[in-house]
């Protein structure tokens, strides 16, 4: 009798637990896309593709993506280096470094934006000096992708760095006997068996670039057609009152990330699959 009331009483427990997730799911995660999509769309699909295809918006679109791709191989190359550094050698205050790696995950990326451009604007250090020189940080292309850079950073050492601690180094030693210079073993052994924490950070790195505000309207300026990124694009047409404009690159911005992590899956699960039957 007591045990047939304790499974009752554990698959309420289990009901519970999974009505709770997939109530909360709803209504933190589908309920807003699919307000989203409702105001994207309540005047017509004709003016949704109107939206779309505004000068302003394919501008902001295609300047995210660039700075997108340019933050994933900048961060494709130091995140690496970085991860390689700290996963490969003891040197004192590794463990400092390496906490402070997370920084950009821990602070609001408005206040890594308000910091860089304290450091690199018209009157910084930096930015003095580069001012004399005629060269403009802040406000342009190098100040949005250096604010990027700077917020992804973690993704790509953390992916890459997953893989360097588990990945085994019997291969390399085996190059060292055989003569193989340092370089010789990174490039050649090295950087190929960590190739799917490059592609996992490369992906991380891509979509949260896309996404990325704070860090944005705080070292571009805003300014329309020369550094307005999409979600830029998205805070001004809101503001301006045209709510269908901002919902439409939303939710085109939406769709591309759910999108890359989609994909990002398909291939750590394709990767798991093959492990499994080798």
């Amino acid at each position: 009798m007591n045990a047939g009331r304790f499974r009752n009483l554990d698959a309420l427990v289990r009901w519970s637990v999974f009505a709770a997730a997939i109530g909360l799911f709803l209504v933190l995660i589908l309920l807003p896309l699919v307000s989203l999509n409702q105001y994207a769309v309540r005047e017509g699909l004709g003016i949704f593709w109107s939206r779309l295809r505004d000068p302003g918006a394919l501008g902001a679109l295609r300047l995210t993506a660039v700075v997108a791709l340019a933050t994933t191989v900048v961060n494709g190359l130091i995140g690496t280096a970085m991860a390689f550094v700290l996963t490969r050698y003891r040197f004192p205050g590794r463990r400092a470094i390496n906490a402070l790696v997370d920084i950009p995950l821990a602070i609001p990326t408005v206040v890594t934006g308000f910091a860089l451009l304290l450091l690199y604007g018209p009157l910084g250090p930096f930015g003095e000096f580069l001012g004399e020189r005629n060269i403009q940080m802040m406000f342009s292309f190098p100040g949005l992708l250096l604010g990027h850079v700077f917020v992804t950073f973690p993704f790509m050492v953390r992916a890459v760095g997953a893989v360097l601690e588990s990945a085994p180094r019997s291969g390399e030693d085996a190059a060292r006997t055989l003569g193989a210079k340092e370089w010789q073993v990174f490039f050649l052994v090295t950087l190929p068996s960590v190739k799917e924490g490059i592609v996992a950070g490369s992906f991380l790195t891509f979509s949260r670039s896309l996404g990325e505000f704070g860090a944005s309207i705080m070292v571009s300026g805003n300014l329309v057609g020369r550094t307005q990124t999409a979600p830029l694009y998205i805070f001004s047409r809101f503001n301006t009152g045209d709510v269908e404009g901002a919902s439409a690159i939303a939710i085109l911005l939406a769709l591309a990330s759910f999108l890359i992590l989609l994909l990002l899956q398909f291939v750590q699960s394709g990767r798991g699959m093959k492990e499994a039957l080798a």
